[in-house]
């Protein structure tokens, strides 16, 4: 019975399309997980009674920092023992650092079987590397999606509370990685008839080529022109031409074809 290596065969050489969309993704939805984890703004807090109008306060995972719109001075390390004792903040702290490095696991064990030089990409690494990166964005959104639900429901020193980008940010990095994860992990297995790994059955190309009849080959043959010399090379006159016209049997049907015989007195 023929190996799996036998029975398949790659349509193309290039980098699966699934492979590049997945490690293109997962960058991108790392560089902006990131941002959201250290950034101090998953909400923000406005109209303090205690601050002035255009002061307000920007509160993450890991400090809060109180900003003013007349001087433009972030004035980070702001203490708020109640914000901090909730316990998303532990969840949120933990998880979203843990996505971070299944992240980076996921990309590092990704690459060897996406490498593009090789004749055909290790589909079984990639793929655990896909599912790596697929967890790594579900470690983003339950934070992110658990903070958006109790947005309003912590502790604050005022009721004006809007969401920060960081919440944002963190929405579209594990989307990314999502995707990302998910579709690399589908070249785990063959589907569609091979088709998410370009791939087609070596009876069926095979089957394609015998059933293909070659085109009928043309032979150009070479034309030769003959041009007609007007020169003749029995000199004939106008005279005689006119006269063989008007007489063509002139001369054998008067004497039946003989020479007349003539008597002469000697």
């Amino acid at each position: 019975m023929p190996s799996q290596a036998e029975q398949w065969i790659r349509t193309s050489m290039r980098t699966p399309g699934i492979f590049i969309f997945g490690m293109v993704l997962a960058p991108c939805g790392w560089i902006l997980n990131l941002t959201a984890t250290v950034a101090p703004n998953w909400r923000t807090i406005n109209t303090i009674a205690s601050l002035p109008v255009d002061t307000y306060l920007q509160q993450g995972i890991w400090d809060i920092c109180k900003v003013s719109d007349s001087s433009r001075v972030n004035q980070c390390n702001q203490k708020d023992d109640a914000y901090f004792s909730n316990q998303i903040i532990e969840v949120a702290q933990g998880l979203m650092v843990a996505s971070l490095i299944l992240t980076l696991i996921g990309l590092a064990t990704a690459t060897p079987g996406v490498r593009c030089w090789k004749d055909r990409p290790n589909w079984t690494v990639a793929g655990l590397g896909g599912m790596l990166i697929f967890l790594s964005g579900v470690l983003t959104i339950i934070p992110i999606a658990w903070y958006t639900h109790i947005l309003k429901d912590m502790a604050a020193s005022s009721t004006d509370i809007r969401v920060g980008y960081c919440i944002i940010l963190g929405y579209i990095g594990g989307i990314f990685e999502l995707l990302g994860g998910l579709v690399m992990f589908i070249g785990i297995c063959r589907c569609c008839g091979g088709k998410n790994r370009g791939e087609t059955r070596v009876s069926e190309t095979t089957a394609h080529f015998r059933n293909t009849k070659a085109p009928p080959r043309r032979i150009e043959v070479p034309s030769i022109a003959r041009t007609r010399s007007s020169a003749s090379s029995v000199p004939y006159s106008k005279d005689s031409m006119e006269d063989d016209a008007d007489f063509p049997r002139a001369k054998s049907t008067s004497y039946g074809g003989r020479r007349p015989a003539y008597d002469v007195d000697l």
